[in-house]
This record gives structure tokens, C-alpha cells and sequence, in this order.
């Protein structure tokens, strides 16, 4: 990694010279140029700054981003950016690496994780022990998180150009309304899911800091903390609880398809759906459901849909972007 970097620095220098295109396209100078890591962030980042930003996200959609490696080329992405959005809590370490170590002078590098919550708030689990010293990452599955990570960009981007200022806020305030309905809209469908079915079990360990807030329980996640298969041991208990708890449907992610969980679901009876989406957002760029919003109702539509609730308060969810026009580089 230490050798990649120095790679980057280099080619970031070659950017810095001839920075007239990079990534998707060319560099617009009258737009604040952005760069980001995961579909969600960038995607929340589109929101707020709307047609006064050009956005890149550097990890692709569908790509599993802990493990992700940006390329040396990356670096002049970064040495571009008058602002760099990452997830943080050790989610994308050598994206942000790339980013300090590329970016100009000044530019800040916001690690929105860091900015939302405190270290009491930190949720160790299945994935992600305590032991292993990285907390669980996926704040934007409660929708109150994602509204916090669209505050520090309104504000940050407000920074960087003052004179946008009146439009981040006025893209963060419909923002700001579209996660109350979002999130009067879990609550009402939760409360339909019965009570003995509000638990999930998953393939990749996306969804804690959602049931902390809406009264869910996470029992377990297939993905290991170092990313390799559970152990037969691991299996057999996770086969023992969802029969103990009579679980009618578990999990899995579209990014990484898990022949355990179909051995799993296959010896308790649970339905097993494989196509829940962690920071995959549905659709490509254009498409109406494109959006963090598209992104959360279909995961909760999927999975409380499966474990009995009445999912239709989600139909009122409007699921595109509310600033118009997403011209970010998702980096498909």
C-alpha cells in the first residue's frame, strides 16, 4: 500500500499538470469539483450540492468497498478536488489514503462516520468486532444518520463555496423532508411485521445501526470479520437459531452471492432472497429509483415484505433525487 501511494503521489503530479479530464469526463471549472467512495455517499453528496458540484465517486457500484484498492490513477481525481467526502470508520482506508496523500494544500478531506457519531455510539459485531478495532460502518441504513451525513455536507460545502450556500440548504431542507417521510414510513411498517420476525439475518452485516433505532435485532451475519467463509461450527449454530426462532426469511446481498446462506435457508425452511442491496444503488444513473431513497425502500420493502409486514406505506416514498439533474460519476 505504501508503494502504491508513492505511485500516486507521481501520477497525481501528472494530473495536477493536465487535470482538463479525468474519471468519467472532463473537469468543469465553474462547478466545485468532489470526489467521494461509496454509491451513498456520493449519491447524498449529489443531493446537496445539485448543479453547483461535479461529483466522482472512486468506488464502483457493485464493488465490495472493504476491500477495494483504488487505482494509481485515482491520485489525479483527488489532486482535482476542492473537497473529498469519504464514509469513514475504517470503511475505505486506502481510498482516504490516496485522498491525503493527493490532495492539494487546504482541501479538506471530511470523514462524515467520524463526524456523526461518537465512540459510545460504535456498533462491534458478527463483522466487525471489537477486537478488530473497526466498527461496524453502514450509518446510512438508518435513514436519522443519512440526514446527520447531509448536514456536515451542507455545511462543508458551504465552506468551500459560499455562494452556494443558499442552495445547499435549500437541497439539504427537501432533503430533510424526504427522510421524515422515509422514516415515519419504517416506523409505521415495522409495527406491522410481527414482533417475533423483527430479526435479520444477513450475508454481509449492513443493517445494526437501523435496528438500533427502529427495534430490530441483528442475529447474526454470514460474513466473517476477515472476509472469508464462516466455519462449519459458525454454520451449524446459525442453522440452530433461525430454527429455535422459526426465522421465516434471511438474507443475502447482490454483491456476494453466498451458497451458506443456501445451505442455510435450505436446512431450517426459511425463504432465502439474495438480492439485498448495501450500497448498491438499484437502477444506473438515470433511472428514477437511482437515488439513496431507491436504495433504502427496496431493501426495507424486501426485507420486512418477507418477514410478514404490509411494506405499501413505502409506496408514498418518492425515490428520486431532490435536486434535479444526477450528473455523478458512479464509476459503474
Amino acid at each position: 500500500m505504501k508503494r502504491s501511494i508513492v505511485v500516486a503521489a507521481v501520477v497525481a503530479l501528472i494530473g495536477a499538470a493536465c487535470s482538463a479530464s479525468r474519471g468519467g469526463g472532463d473537469v468543469n471549472p465553474n462547478l466545485v469539483q468532489v470526489a467521494t467512495t461509496v454509491s451513498p455517499v456520493t449519491n447524498i453528496v449529489q443531493n446537496i450540492g445539485g448543479d453547483r458540484v461535479q461529483v466522482t465517486g472512486i468506488v464502483p457500484e457493485g464493488t465490495n468497498s472493504h476491500t477495494f484498492e483504488p487505482a494509481p490513477s485515482d491520485a489525479a481525481v483527488m489532486s482535482d478536488a476542492d473537497i473529498v467526502f469519504i464514509n469513514g470508520l475504517h470503511l475505505e482506508e486506502p481510498t482516504r489514503e490516496l485522498a491525503q496523500a493527493n490532495v492539494r494544500d487546504g482541501v479538506p478531506v471530511i470523514s462524515l462516520g467520524e463526524m456523526t457519531i461518537t465512540p459510545d455510539q460504535y456498533i462491534y459485531d458478527f463483522s466487525f468486532p471489537q477486537s478488530g478495532g473497526d466498527p461496524n460502518p453502514h450509518l446510512w441504513t438508518d435513514p436519522l444518520y443519512a440526514l446527520k451525513y447531509a448536514e456536515i455536507v451542507k455545511a462543508e460545502l458551504s465552506k468551500v463555496d459560499p455562494a452556494g450556500a443558499a442552495t445547499y440548504e435549500t437541497n439539504y431542507e427537501a432533503f430533510a423532508k424526504r427522510i421524515d417521510q422515509l422514516d415515519k414510513a419504517v416506523r409505521e411498517v415495522t409495527a406491522t411485521v410481527p414482533e417475533q420476525n423483527r430479526k435479520l439475518l444477513t450475508y454481509h452485516d449492513s443493517f445494526p445501526y437501523f435496528a438500533r433505532e427502529y427495534g430490530w435485532q441483528i442475529i447474526g451475519a454470514i460474513q466473517p470479520s476477515d472476509f472469508a467463509d464462516p466455519t462449519p461450527q459458525e454454520v451449524a449454530a446459525l442453522i440452530d437459531q433461525i430454527k429455535a426462532e422459526h426465522l421465516p426469511a434471511i438474507f443475502g446481498s447482490e454483491v456476494f452471492p453466498s451458497p451458506v446462506l443456501e445451505q442455510i435457508a435450505s436446512e431450517t425452511g426459511a425463504k432465502y432472497i439474495d438480492d439485498l442491496r448495501d450500497d448498491d444503488l438499484p437502477g444506473e444513473n438515470g433511472d428514477p429509483d437511482h437515488s439513496y431513497f431507491g436504495l433504502m425502500v427496496f431493501d426495507f420493502k424486501t426485507f420486512m415484505g418477507a418477514l410478514g409486514g404490509d411494506t405499501s406505506a413505502f409506496d408514498r416514498i418518492p425515490l428520486t433525487n431532490v435536486s434535479s439533474g444526477d450528473t455523478a460519476d458512479y464509476r459503474y
